[in-house]
């Protein structure tokens, strides 16, 4: 009887994060100031530990993992990879469907993988407190986990819309001992004039940032943490990946197309940049793969964005950043897959995909919680609603094999579970959910909005 669960033992989890910018065709665009001159490192140092900022410039192919992260990385890890076989049954298809399990976390999702590092680098800093945004919790959830693993205080900027869907997330927050505000908030100069132009806001990844960004330049004692977008944080996401090549290897198959939700492009390139390695390498077995991250059509930044410099946040306070954007003062409608609301997308996924070596594809939100659904009654598994996006993409590469018989290797990342999401469940459940395209003329507004650079 074939595996059906591949595991692997808590040696094997990795001792260096793989750095996709090594085998980058082109060096990464640099973060720019107003000015259009690349951005000081010093400048960053105001919210940022020395560690992390290293992190984020560099070329270096592997990043030693700090013995102290990895011991707490032991509470969860190595996660499973599961082959769905039920579902593969469900759809009669020939494919074999793989999905990375990265729910069992503390927090329920793969975002610890970033927050217990960069609790740890701040901690080794002597910083004091942490601030963050978060979209649907799950960021939040897991900072305030590591924090608590470091003794930092944490403070959350959660976006309004979220805060008021998802309560349970914010229990979790202040279980772990950290304070959180609805965003935006009367905490920060930009929350108040936010709230001074709508009072009925319902926020927004960026305006959140804004808020957690604010509040950390104002302490000398407090710096800034985020769960995706940057380099070091999509660095830190590449254990998904690394952990199931060895997977793979233990039952000598390989994927021909590997799927993630992307909001700010985490857990896409945590699953997939280590892949990317062995193309680049000019493995064989690379040759024909496929990365294709999956985002909402209520935020279609990679399909429907520009590639531009725009800023990480709604009130200007980031560096430029060169990326896919749909312009930082988008406001994104309240879908229940609070944490792909974002305006813009990872610099190195922008990159990548506007290179040609990713994919991506926009889904519809019932779609997503119809896949979710099957998923759930066949796997067993009840998936957060961003994972939902993988779901509903594999889902779909599966019964394109049906149709043409080709037994594919499909491999997805499962973020997370959704217990903290079943208000979102109840509502597709009551017919109360809607399909939101963004319309393409109200994108061509926002993108009128992109700063001029040089």
């Amino acid at each position: 009887m074939e595996a059906t669960r591949i595991d692997l033992e808590q040696n094997d989890i990795p001792t260096h994060w793989y750095n996709v910018v090594a085998d980058m065709k082109n060096p990464p665009a640099p973060p720019l100031g107003p000015d259009g001159q690349p951005v000081a490192p010093e400048r960053m140092l105001a919210i940022f530990p020395g560690a992390i900022l290293e992190q984020e410039m560099s070329a270096e192919r592997w990043i030693p993992i700090p013995q102290e992260v990895r011991e707490i990385y032991r509470l969860w890890r190595p996660s499973p990879l599961v082959r769905a076989v039920r579902l593969e049954q469900a759809l009669g298809t020939p494919a074999k469907i793989f999905y990375k399990f990265e729910g069992c976390s503390p927090a329920g999702s793969h975002k610890p993988n970033s927050a217990v590092p960069q609790a740890f680098y701040n901690k080794q800093a002597g910083i004091k407190r942490l601030t963050t945004e978060t979209g649907a919790g799950q960021w939040g959830s897991s900072i305030a986990f590591a924090g608590q693993m470091f003794g930092l205080p944490v403070r959350v900027y959660m976006v309004n819309v979220s805060y008021q869907q998802k309560p349970f997330r914010r229990s979790m927050m202040q279980t772990w001992g950290a304070e959180v505000y609805a965003s935006p908030s009367q905490l920060t100069q930009t929350g108040r004039d936010a709230l001074a132009k709508d009072p009925n806001n319902p926020g927004s990844l960026g305006l959140a940032i804004s808020e957690a960004v604010e509040e950390a330049a104002g302490r000398p004692d407090t710096n800034y943490t985020l769960g995706s977008v940057l380099n070091h944080v999509l660095l830190h996401q590449t254990i998904i990946g690394l952990e199931a090549k060895k997977q793979f290897d233990k039952i000598g198959l390989y994927p021909d197309v590997i799927l993630g939700p992307c909001g700010g492009g985490s857990s896409f390139g945590g699953i997939a940049f280590p892949f990317l390695a062995d193309q680049a390498a000019g493995e064989k077995r690379a040759e024909k793969l496929r990365c294709v991250a999956v985002e909402p059509t209520s935020c279609p930044t990679l399909t429907q964005g520009a590639y531009a410099y725009d800023y990480g946040d709604a009130s200007g306070f980031t560096p430029l950043m060169k990326m896919y954007t749909l312009g930082h003062d988008f406001m994104p409608p309240g879908i229940h897959a609070g944490g792909l609301r974002y305006h813009g997308d990872s610099p190195l996924v922008s990159q990548l995909f506007h290179e040609g070596r990713v994919e991506a594809v926009a889904v519809p939100q019932l779609a997503t919680f119809e896949a979710g659904t099957l998923f759930a009654k066949a796997e067993g598994v009840i998936p957060a609603p961003e994972s939902c996006h993988a779901i509903r993409a594999a889902i779909d590469e599966a019964l394109k094999c049906k149709a043409t018989g080709e037994p594919k290797v499909i491999l997805f990342n499962l973020t997370g579970h959704g217990h903290f999401d079943m208000a979102a469940y109840d509502r597709y459940f009551a017919g109360e959910l809607d399909d939101y395209a963004y319309p393409r003329e109200a994108v061509e507004a926002s993108l009128q909005h992109l700063p001029q650079v040089g």
